[in-house]
């Protein structure tokens, strides 16, 4: 397959030029004005953050995408869907809150948010994707109603997924509550008792009563457990792990999966930013300091060659040492993988994402990086 062109701009600024400038510049050398947005609606997936995480993208440079959008034509609106966990995000109206206390007003960004799965994240449309894991995929039904789709994506780690880049914003943040619990369904973690103290944080963390505690002890009721990992975040002694060996990459594959039926069929471009890289997702209510330095913002119609660049960025640059991947490089000396989300979160793995998604032919991870 033929290489795709990711373009790349760093976080050095000028008086000439701020950022918000270099991101519109970003854009336009990467070809955003071939497409055409006279009169669409076009949907950009960006996650708001949760109440408390101070490591998502500031609305900043949503206004900027969105702005670029009104330009050339086109009907912009900021869209998520809601979460399966306990949290500020897991219906609309809260959701809205949470966008709103974070900056991504109307009146910061210059379009309206939609929620894409509706009040109670039941609002989906069924897209036929026929994967080898997901027949329909369940997507926000706003965001399978614009006519254009644009990720705008905060590049960080993720507990289970490694890394949380354009695949993991699109496949897995578009997907409806239904369309998440299907995604995680295969996972169901399992305690090592001797590792819990009881502390209850996993039971706090659920929002569907999966960890139970008995006699001091956690265990995982299977049966309410809808495997979204939340619990293993959480967890302050590294005692809960997924019980399912194949889980992470059954997660991959239908998260690939579900990328793939969003962006079929219709004009996508794809944005990652590469800062503020805290080792979890924005899904938490807290963010960890970053695991390496600020690295730069990358822009491509490809978003399998756009995690590819991300990733190996990242793994160019030095841990922060007092991050956990930096804890992590001095405790586990015995590993010589030192691909730094593996590092951070050794649980967890990206490869068999990239490898499906380019399988199906949501793109490639070859690419040629252009500076400007």
């Amino acid at each position: 397959m033929e290489k795709s062109n990711v373009y790349f701009t760093s976080f050095k600024a000028t008086g000439h030029e701020n950022l918000l400038q270099k991101l519109h510049r970003l854009m336009k050398t990467a070809g955003f004005e071939t497409i055409d947005f006279t009169d669409k609606y076009a949907a950009i997936k960006i996650h708001f953050g949760e109440y408390g995480n101070l490591a998502f993208l500031r609305p900043n440079y949503a206004k900027v995408v969105a702005d670029y959008v009104k330009e050339l034509g086109g009907k912009p609106f900021l869209t998520d869907c809601n979460t399966l966990y306990v949290g500020s995000r897991k219906n609309a109206l809260d959701h809205l809150d949470t966008a709103y206390v974070n900056g991504f007003s109307p009146f910061q960004t210059g379009c309206h948010v939609i929620i894409g799965d509706g009040l109670k994240g039941t609002d989906e449309a069924l897209v036929p994707v026929n994967g080898e894991y997901v027949k329909e995929a369940k997507i926000g039904q706003a965001i399978m109603d614009a006519d254009v789709f644009i990720s705008l994506t905060h590049f960080k780690g993720h507990e289970m997924a490694g890394f949380g880049g354009a695949i993991k914003n699109i496949g897995m943040g578009c997907g409806s509550r239904a369309g998440k619990m299907e995604q995680h369904h295969d996972g169901k973690p399992i305690v090592d008792q001797s590792l819990c103290i009881g502390c209850g944080s996993c039971d706090k963390i659920c929002a569907h009563g999966g960890p139970v505690i008995k006699d001091k002890k956690a265990y995982i009721d299977h049966e309410k457990c809808v495997g979204c990992g939340r619990c293993l975040a959480v967890c302050p002694k590294d005692a809960i792990s997924g019980g399912n060996d194949n889980s992470v990459k059954l997660l991959n594959y239908k998260m690939a999966e579900y990328s793939l039926a969003v962006c079929q069929n219709r004009p996508c471009f794809h944005i990652s930013l590469i800062c503020d890289v805290s080792p979890n997702c924005d899904c938490h209510s807290e963010n960890d300091i970053p695991i390496i330095p600020n690295i730069g913002m990358l822009a491509s119609f490809d978003p399998v060659a756009l995690d590819r660049a991300c990733v190996d960025l990242c793994n160019k640059m030095a841990p922060v040492k007092e991050s956990i991947l930096g804890e992590n490089l001095e405790t586990h000396t015995e590993d010589t993988n030192h691909e730094h989300f593996h590092m951070t979160h050794p649980d967890a793995e990206w490869e068999s994402c990239l490898a499906h998604a380019i399988k199906i032919g949501l793109g490639t991870d070859q690419y040629e990086l252009i500076t400007i």
